[in-house]
């Protein structure tokens, strides 16, 4: 019988390692792509792809101390009648990307920038050219300055 518990803990104890080791490797980076078409946050192996041409309003998100909890991950939450999906880390500050058209019943993406002001103006840089009437599609001579790390 004891050597019965042992076993149901030890398995309790690695399957509880193997989640928080998923947690930790998956949640270290978050990388956010910015190309001629979309913007791309990456958070392990999670991608969302938000088309240029589908942003509506973005600015910096300034949420209430209490819904600011949670530290590194992605998280669901409804702000404002809006439901979001957020890609952050809890130390820095977070973009808010309003969506024309919603990707199922997520109308907002924020995510978390060391760069907040290069992401809002790249994007709004991005977005005035897409919707300006002189082309028909963005090259990257045009955009100059996107194709930047961020």
């Amino acid at each position: 019988m004891r050597a019965k518990r042992r076993g149901i803990l030890s398995t309790a104890f690695c399957c509880f390692f193997a989640v928080f080791l998923f947690y930790s490797v998956n949640y270290r980076t978050l990388i956010i792509r910015l190309t001629q078409e979309a913007l791309k946050p990456t958070f392990g192996i999670f991608t969302w792809v938000v088309p240029l041409a589908n942003v509506e309003e973005c600015r910096l998100d300034e949420l209430p101390a209490l819904m600011r909890n949670g530290e590194a991950g992605i998280h669901f939450m409804s702000i404002g009648g809006r439901y979001r999906a957020s890609l952050n880390f809890q130390e820095h500050p977070r973009v808010v990307i309003a969506l024309k058209r919603p990707a199922g019943p997520v109308r907002d993406i924020s995510f978390s920038t060391r760069r907040p002001d290069d992401v809002l103006r790249f994007i709004r840089k991005a977005g005035d050219f897409i919707s300006s009437k002189t082309c028909v599609r963005p090259t990257w001579r045009c955009l100059s300055g996107l194709s930047e790390t961020i």
